[in-house]
């Protein structure tokens, strides 16, 4: 309590001696004006301005089918197909299987024939060949032990079909039954009830 009355008395003698001082130069200051006084500050929060970036999801991408062909029709692209001088043997098989299976019926049919064999080499679960799929035994009715029937070359129905596997194996036109991996004739009803049923294009049911 001594304490307190002590200071408290030196500061009321500090500031009738600053009263008397500022009398004396005519200053319009208090005296109060010179005790120094203790004041809490905070600091003030710094906000820097710089932009979020956060990444994107990957866009998802369309395995099966390419890019939005020039053309705008499935005729007028095969129109745009030019027949290869020296075909490979897997593009043979591809254009001889769309040839046999489905030669007479609509291009699409003949493209949705194309694109299960395409489909099947990138699947996993069966030969990574055309030649492999085609002649993999039990598959394709018209294979005769490991031999396919002769092909009429000069016809418009082997242009036709090699055309077709050309825009199959490009991916250059959408298939009526995506992601197919199996079909049938409908005149027969194979017990393929753990199958999924994708559609019917012509003389064909699609299945995944």
């Amino acid at each position: 309590m001594r304490k307190k009355v002590e200071w408290a008395s030196a500061i009321a003698l500090a500031a009738t001696v600053l009263t008397a001082l500022l009398g004396a130069t005519g200053s319009g200051a208090a005296a109060s004006d010179f005790i120094p006084t203790l004041v809490e500050t905070k600091p003030t929060p710094q906000f820097v301005s710089e932009p979020v970036v956060q990444a994107l999801p990957a866009a998802e991408t369309e395995t099966e089918e390419a890019d939005a062909p020039d053309a705008d029709s499935l005729q007028q692209l095969v129109s745009q197909q030019e027949t290869p001088d020296d075909m490979s043997r897997d593009m043979r098989c591809l254009a001889g299987a769309i040839y046999f299976e489905a030669r007479g019926e609509s291009l699409e049919g003949q493209l949705a024939v194309g694109r299960v064999i395409v489909n099947r080499t990138k699947s996993g679960r069966f030969p990574t060949s055309y030649c492999g799929v085609v002649y993999q035994p039990s598959q394709f009715s018209f294979i005769r032990g490991r031999s396919m029937p002769a092909v009429r070359e000069n016809s418009s129905s082997w242009q036709e079909a090699v055309a077709i596997a050309q825009i199959a194996e490009d991916g250059a036109w959408k298939s009526k039954a995506k992601g197919a991996l199996f079909f049938h004739a409908k005149r027969v009803s194979p017990r393929w009830s753990k199958l999924t049923k994708l559609a019917q294009v012509d003389n064909h049911i699609f299945y995944r």
